[in-house]
């Protein structure tokens, strides 16, 4: 799955972008792959991907929940892929509600949580560490 972390420079945030990789049939959501950004428009509309959408949410204030984070933003996205078509996806902007106007303390906050402490070296890498969103991985 090619997750797409982008921090904010001055804000206490970062967005997310996460393609849909498979099809979820529990959503009506089948032909994933299109061959236009306005092919992806016409999933992004539909009532299994507002239906995702609202399932997402409530994963993620759940996993948010007590840790001063919160989601932000969260709609739909068209993502590229590397061969020419593009995708649905979920575009999730979380913030940090107890920082300054600045990304650090949102960056070390992610960072020094159990399970980036447990896959970190020396430095925090925002692509491997920001797996709060781990109940959504398996989208």
């Amino acid at each position: 799955m090619s997750i797409r972390i982008v921090p904010d420079e001055s804000q206490p945030s970062a967005a997310i972008e996460i393609p849909l990789e498979k099809p979820l049939p529990d959503y009506d959501l089948h032909d994933l792959e299109q061959p236009t950004p306005r092919n992806v428009d016409a999933i992004l509309v539909t009532q299994g991907f507002r239906d995702l959408v609202d399932d997402a949410r409530g994963v993620l204030t759940d996993l948010l929940s007590g840790t001063g984070l919160e989601v932000y933003q969260l709609t739909g996205a068209i993502c590229p892929s590397d061969d020419e078509t593009y995708r649905p996806g979920l575009w999730i902007v979380i913030r940090d509600t107890r920082a300054a106007q600045s990304r650090d303390p949102l960056r070390k906050r992610v960072c020094a949580s159990p399970r980036a402490r447990k896959n970190s070296s020396s430095a925090c890498n925002w692509r491997s560490h920001l797996t709060f969103v781990g109940g959504l991985r398996k989208l």
